[in-house]
């Protein structure tokens, strides 16, 4: 009973905190705004280049092309946040004036929506730059840029990683229906929004609905049963793939294939701090999540149930004989984790869009973090997150875009050969 109140008790520390950060974000911006891309196109000499065509789209069907005007400047409107291909015409672009960085024609961009400036540099000459290319063609701002960017990303990873990194250490499971968590999150938030609640009400009870129904009702319904059957963890592996293959087209039945947005906060003006830029929103729930990860740190390292949740992940047989409920321990594992994956899905859904397979797109880069920093260790789950995300963002600026994923889960493939049990290995197990 003990166990079931301090589990309780989480959730609702979430709901608290995402409850906080939400009503600070109605102070910060009393006004939602359209989510924008701007930039423009400036000659070497200072003055503004008409007429470039630039290009925006995304994968789900969303095309705009918008040109420059006699400043150079340009200003396209987007549908909401979200992953952006920028194409850039070059053959607009006057004789003698080429990209500094030839790859700029082409590149993917991350939007968190509000107002969201790129930096496009310009010299004299055909195809410009040099031969150097890379990260000698990058300027400072351009780098910092993606360098914040990748940081809020991998911030928003880790609360994902750290859930699912909690279930496999003290359940031994590989759950490929994590990633679906944050949509079922993300779309309990969108039920109560759309049925009339703020979302600064509907997204701390979506945390503590999703915690308890998905974690803690899903362990009890599925997995609890399949332990007591002493079912393989391969065979379970493999039905949370078709649990997860449920849930998304599931989600997809029910709300259609379409992102759709909260009904506040869909966007906000853009802030500009030194070189970056950003939104409110994004700070405060990167700030949000920041805080929930240590609280959860703590609460793994210093409470009864975190000590309790260490010694089954070191060996469950032991820490039954000395009197720990195992069972319970692991529900409360069930229900912690799927409340921080609730606030990823929230927190995904609110600086970018919610869409059916928005877990999916994630789980991959979820999965990376984890083994990268070590399985089963809670400071591995955060850093390899931080890594992956940062990597992610600046590997845009060396090779194409549409592969930037692809870099980092090489580089996870490489440093596991260097140290096979990923950064922090197994010196702090998690459970």
């Amino acid at each position: 009973m003990l166990i079931a109140v301090r589990a309780a008790v989480s959730a609702v520390v979430l709901a608290v905190l995402s409850l906080l950060g939400v009503t600070i974000l109605g102070a910060s911006a009393a006004h939602a705004v359209d989510t924008t891309l701007v930039g423009s196109f400036t000659a070497p000499d200072g003055s503004g280049i008409p007429d470039v065509s630039i290009t925006v789209s995304d994968e789900a069907g969303f095309s705009e092309t918008g040109t420059s005007d006699a400043n150079g400047d340009f200003a396209i409107p987007l549908p909401g946040g979200g992953t952006y291909a920028i194409e850039i015409d070059v053959t607009t672009l006057p004789d003698g004036i080429a990209l500094e960085n030839p790859e700029d024609a082409s590149r993917s961009l991350l939007v968190l929506g509000g107002e969201k400036k790129i930096i496009t540099k310009l010299v004299e000459g055909e195809g410009g730059g040099g031969d150097d290319g890379g990260f000698l063609d990058v300027s400072g701002d351009q780098f910092l840029q993606l360098l914040f960017d990748g940081i809020l990303f991998g911030i928003m990873i880790a609360l994902g990683a750290l859930g699912l990194n909690l279930v496999f250490g003290t359940t031994g499971l590989t759950n490929f229906s994590h990633g679906d968590l944050l949509t079922l999150g993300a779309f309990t938030a969108l039920i109560l929004n759309e049925a009339g609640l703020h979302i600064i009400i509907a997204a701390p009870i979506a945390i503590v609905i999703a915690a308890v129904l998905f974690g803690w009702g899903q362990n009890k319904v599925l997995w609890r049963p399949l332990r007591r059957r002493k079912t393989g963890l391969i065979a379970m592996m493999i039905i949370s793939i078709g649990l997860a293959i449920v849930i998304r087209y599931g989600v997809a039945l029910f709300f259609g294939g379409a992102p759709r947005n909260f009904n506040q906060y869909a966007g906000q003006p853009g802030i500009e701090i030194g070189p970056v830029s950003t939104t409110p929103k994004a700070l405060i729930l990167a700030g949000l999540a920041t805080i929930a990860l240590i609280i959860t740190v703590i609460w793994v390292e210093r409470s009864r149930i975190g000590k309790a949740t260490r010694a089954v992940s070191d060996n469950p047989a032991l820490a039954s004989a000395t009197g720990i409920d195992v069972e319970k321990v692991i529900a409360v594992v069930w229900t912690v984790a799927a409340g921080l994956a609730a606030f990823g899905g929230i927190y995904l859904g609110l600086t970018q869009d919610n869409i059916w397979n928005m877990g999916q797109r994630v789980l991959l880069i979820i999965f990376a973090s984890v083994i990268l920093g070590g399985l089963g260790t809670v400071y591995g789950a955060i850093i390899g997150a931080i890594v992956v995300g940062v990597f992610i963002q600046l590997t845009s600026l060396v090779i194409p875009t549409e592969m930037k994923t692809v870099g980092a889960l090489f580089v996870m493939i490489v440093i596991l050969m260097i140290r096979p049990q990923g950064i922090l290995g197994r010196r702090e197990r998690v459970g």
